[in-house]
């Protein structure tokens, strides 16, 4: 047994910093020196190696099983939801049926900028709430470059809009799981974690829109912007209030999806934007970008009904897969739970992390059946056989996808290794104790501590379960709400989704953007970092200002 040391060099500030340097490391090279994702990926996980066993004096054995365990997790679920997304994508484009589909979005809109909100928040959104776990930016990163989206818009702009349903993601887990840790009512949790996201469900899709095409661009068009975001909002805040965590995206989404098109038939933007380009400022595209009305596509009803069809069974095997139903009854055929060797309730938290010393589980769910990738392969197979594949060429298409892919596997295998290392070896949770010294600014950055959290393990349920107990704990010694702030840490947490390693090399897979990870993670920083500010704003407001405070739940 070994138990975690939170200050192995006797100053909290040098223990902070030689915790940060996994971190430093993979972002430094990813963003400033350009270093292609799977050498920069493991060059953090040798740095995190170096730091657990030399500096927190981590086991070398026990290091080296926490590596193996990261990397498995990899592998199953995040890597088999890429492959099997893609491999789809690649079987409808083959076809021709994707280009379908790219043409049959002008029949509801022909402006880029609808279609980005129609399609990266609206069907991310729910594609989140079903699936989660990479699901949504891997759909939408498709269907924008499909559409035409430049690679960096398309992956860039997939990050921004999949994080207001992040912290109801995969049917409402990361709430779950967050009661657990803490002991606190879900409901409370999810009631909290409502009322904090509904002013960012409004905000997120006027964001998308400015990071897209500017602000100018972005007014013209104000009226679906606000049909979106208020549409998926109010349902948000009902849902999370009244049922629980567990049908609070779908359920927004779908009333989302409803709500713009719906509108779109009656209202038109005065000029259609044309521009896929994605530029920051958006002055360049401005003039590109606006033509006069374009003629509809000119598929059959039939054509277009084929062409979707391989994504609304995706749509529903991803929602069934997720269900408690059938997920129980496919656990029932085959899972295995394995303690993990030479890890399980051998590492052991200390305080001020936890009330008393506390044993580190370390169980592997190889649950192949009942995993959202399985669903994702049974919907491309399908969708497969009825655009008239055969089986042969069915395997052979699934053979060349995985080899394209060969160099994301590899990242997001050691992405999850380093991630799973610096949670067992404590060097996260050092990072954490930064956070929590800061007194009555605690409100602000402890919502910043789920951010960093989210950012360093690419789950918000992940970064619930690492941080949770510290937020409770440091809330409670600070005399604020535990509701309060253990909530922060999940509402916080879905704006470090952008950043996360894993999301970006997702979105870099599925928009085919290879090599160009450090890119997109300098596209993307500055809106996750300020919407995550926001979001401290918001709660540090909740904490000490009236009216606010009213909305506080104890």
């Amino acid at each position: 047994m070994w138990s975690h040391v939170y200050d192995p060099l006797g100053n909290p500030w040098l223990s902070t910093l030689c915790a940060a340097l996994p971190v430093i490391v993979l972002l430094g090279a990813l963003g400033i020196f350009h270093i292609k994702a799977h050498i920069a990926a493991m060059m953090g996980l040798i740095t995190s190696l170096v730091v657990a066993i030399g500096i927190f004096g981590m086991p070398g054995s026990m290091a080296v099983s926490a590596t193996l365990m990261g990397a498995a997790n990899g592998l199953l679920p995040i890597g088999w939801i890429i492959l099997n997304v893609i491999f789809l994508y690649q079987l409808t484009e083959r076809k021709g049926q994707f280009a379908i589909l790219r043409e049959s979005i002008t029949g509801v809109t022909q402006d880029r900028r609808l279609q980005l909100l129609l399609i990266a928040f609206c069907f991310g959104a729910f594609f989140e709430g079903a699936g989660g776990f990479g699901t949504p930016v891997a759909v939408t990163g498709a269907m924008l470059i499909g559409l035409g989206f430049s690679p960096l818009a398309a992956s860039g702009l997939s990050l921004i809009a999949n994080t207001a349903p992040v912290a109801y993601g995969a049917l409402g887990t990361p709430i779950t799981t967050l009661a657990k840790v803490t002991g606190i009512d879900v409901m409370l949790i999810s009631s909290m974690v409502g009322r904090q996201m509904t002013l960012f469900a409004v905000i997120v899709p006027f964001w998308l829109l400015i990071a897209f095409c500017g602000w100018k661009n972005t007014l013209r068009i104000w009226p679906a912007a606000l049909v979106a975001g208020l549409s998926f909002a109010i349902p948000q805040l009902i849902v999370s209030n009244t049922m629980g965590p567990e049908l609070v995206a779908v359920i927004a989404s779908v009333c989302s999806i409803a709500a713009l098109v719906l509108f779109l038939k009656v209202w038109h933007p005065q000029e259609v934007y044309t521009s896929t380009a994605g530029t920051m400022a958006g002055a360049a595209a401005e003039a590109a970008g606006k033509t006069a009305l374009q003629p509809k596509h000119g598929y059959s009803t039939g054509d277009v009904v084929r062409a979707w069809l391989p994504w609304l069974i995706l749509s529903v095997l991803v929602f069934a897969w997720g269900s408690p139903s059938v997920k129980k009854l496919l656990d029932s055929i085959f899972t295995l739970d394995i303690q993990w060797p030479g890890l399980h309730n051998l590492v052991q938290k200390m305080p001020p992390v936890v009330a008393k010393p506390h044993l580190e589980a370390a169980v592997y769910k190889l649950n192949l059946l009942s995993t959202t990738g399985t669903g994702i392969l049974v919907a491309g197979i399908l969708s497969g056989l009825i655009m008239g594949y055969r089986p042969s060429e069915l395997v052979k298409v699934y053979g060349q996808t995985f080899w394209s892919l060969r160099y994301s596997l590899i990242t997001i295998v050691a992405m999850l290794a380093l991630g799973y290392l610096t949670r067992y070896s404590g060097v996260d949770i050092t990072l954490g104790l930064a956070f929590s010294h800061t007194g009555v600014l605690y409100p602000f950055f402890g919502t910043l501590l789920g951010w960093l959290g989210v950012a360093l393990t690419g789950s918000d349920t992940a970064a619930n379960v690492l941080f949770g107990g510290l937020q409770k704990a440091s809330a409670t010694q600070l005399g604020l709400s535990p509701v309060l702030m253990t909530a922060a840490n999940s509402a916080g947490g879905v704006m470090g989704k952008m950043i996360d390693a894993q999301s970006i090399v997702v979105a870099s897979t599925a928009t085919q953007y290879y090599g160009k990870e450090g890119v997109i993670l300098r596209y993307v920083f500055f809106h996750s970092l300020a919407l995550a500010c926001l979001v401290g704003l918001v709660v540090t407001a909740m904490a000490y200002l009236p009216p606010f405070t009213l909305l506080v739940l104890h």
